[in-house]
């Protein structure tokens, strides 16, 4: 199977805020052109799930107008970014160290802001890649954020399904996604 894995175009917010479950707008411009790029790349009727959040359901409408063979996106929450809970939408720098030092030290149970841990994350992504699993598509395309992408490639890293797979440390998490409106297409 090839996943297409689209991630939303740059926010329209200032520099250095935490912003996760946020539902914050993304720019419409670079949408537009994100849009455009992704248009010539996924294949002819490939079916669309799109996270919740509107900066990644404004991508994949647009990629929708452009190309109608996709059909309507399927809105699916376990693609939604990382919630970072009280962290959301203040800046980073303003993050206790703290609060840090607490993630780094167990990464993947502490709840970073109070809301999600990074297991959480990747085990609700887990699942969506095991329904895959079961679909009769062979490329299908997400259209999700940085943190899903990770989890999606930590996964995928692990080795064969069935998933869940369990995080031991941060040095196991990847550290690069696609920059806002780009995209990555992982074979598995």
């Amino acid at each position: 199977m090839k996943l297409w894995l689209l991630r939303h175009a740059q926010v329209d917010l200032v520099e250095g805020l935490c912003y996760g479950a946020s539902d914050v707008p993304a720019h419409a411009e670079l949408t537009q052109e994100a849009a455009q790029a992704a248009s010539v790349l996924v294949p002819v009727d490939a079916p669309v799930w799109v996270s919740a959040l509107g900066r990644a359901k404004a991508l994949a409408q647009v990629l929708q107008q452009l190309r109608p063979d996709l059909g309507a996106p399927i809105v699916d929450a376990r693609l939604n970014e990382m919630d970072f809970g009280l962290w959301e939408l203040k800046p980073w720098d303003a993050i206790p160290r703290s609060a840090y030092d607490d993630w780094m030290a167990d990464f993947a149970h502490h709840r970073f802001g109070g809301a999600e841990s990074t297991q959480q994350v990747i085990n609700r992504v887990a699942d969506a890649l095991n329904d895959l699993r079961v679909s009769p598509y062979s490329e299908v395309v997400w259209v999700t954020h940085a943190g899903v992408i990770r989890a999606v490639k930590f996964l995928v890293d692990q080795g064969p399904l069935p998933l869940p797979v369990v995080i031991h440390s941060v040095d196991q998490w990847p550290r690069d996604a696609p920059v806002p409106g780009g995209h990555l297409c992982i074979e598995w």
